[in-house]
């Protein structure tokens, strides 16, 4: 039974770590039709934010308020996050639109560059992070089943920030225009929606997103210029099973993927579990191509 329930929790953790970083990218692929490339760098950003505050709190700050460091750098690297991506989408995104394997290669240049970008500042070596001591150690469930703080605290993270944009997109005025940009472009135009505004607005958010998630990254592991590659492929899998530009399809998605590769991972191994979540995936979506939930919408094309 524990063993049952520590896989059951593996499978929930592994879920909302990828939720966590493909959330942002539903966000921007689905309202933009943007193949970004760079949202793993993203991920790297929110990394070394944490990795930087970290360091600013052990030099300018006495030792009993370290363990505050990790809610601050939560916030920064949702801020910084947000800054950069703001600035892409500015200079380089708002001209690809319509043009998706243009965006491809684009985004994939700039991912390369913010990576150099990286090694050039931080060194090419992977840096750690050191978890708050409130993060430290596990809640002790039964004798043979302990379940980490870090995980937990993962898991909550994740369920926080899919509240706060579900409340965002749902009940807010701002959420109300990015939701009719998604379903119908042209029509929202007419309607005296800033189409460019929302974009540059949804593609930050998506962007601090991953920022976001790449902080909590650090929770799990050393963190180094290429922890964003590590992730991207998933994320895009994660996106297009779930259904592109919905919310709740993304969470299944999530889940689905999470669950069944720790299953599978368990009973094969880890190369092979992943090879037969690949393949799950592509057989399902020759069943449903649009992903498990779709978007309704009153466009003739």
């Amino acid at each position: 039974m524990s063993l049952l329930l520590l896989q059951l929790f593996n499978g929930l953790s592994l879920s909302s770590i990828l939720l966590l970083i493909a959330i942002g990218l539903a966000i921007t692929f689905g309202l933009m039709n943007v193949m970004n490339m760079a949202h793993g760098e993203f991920i790297m950003i929110g990394a070394y934010m944490a990795y930087l505050v970290q360091q600013w709190f052990q030099k300018m700050l006495p030792a009993s308020a370290f363990g505050w460091y990790f809610i601050v750098s939560l916030g920064v690297a949702f801020v910084v996050a947000f800054v950069v991506g703001w600035l892409l989408e500015l200079c380089l995104i708002r001209f690809m639109y319509g043009r998706p394997l243009d965006s491809l290669l684009a985004t994939w240049g700039v991912s390369l560059a913010l990576q150099q970008l990286a090694r050039t500042i931080f060194g090419a070596p992977n840096v750690a992070v050191k978890a708050p001591e409130w993060l430290e150690g596990g809640w002790h469930v039964t004798a043979d089943l302990i379940l980490p703080y870090k995980r937990l605290f993962i898991i909550a993270l994740v369920a926080l920030c899919i509240l706060m944009i579900y409340m965002y997109l749902y009940h807010s005025a701002g959420g109300r225009r990015m939701r009719a940009v998604m379903q119908n472009r042209e029509m929202a135009a007419c309607l005296g929606i800033s189409t460019r505004r929302v974009d540059a607005q949804s593609f930050a958010f998506g962007s601090a997103m991953a920022g976001i998630a790449g902080c909590a990254l650090t929770l799990l592991g050393p963190i180094g210029p290429t922890i964003g590659t590590y992730y991207i492929v998933d994320a895009f899998m994660v996106v297009v099973l779930g259904g592109i530009g919905k919310l709740i399809g993304t969470v299944a998605g999530a889940l689905g993927i999470g669950v069944f590769n720790t299953a599978l991972e368990y009973t094969t191994s880890a190369t092979l579990g992943k090879v037969l979540v690949f393949t799950l995936i592509i057989a399902f979506l020759q069943w449903k191509p649009m992903g498990l939930v779709t978007i309704r919408s009153r466009s003739l094309d």
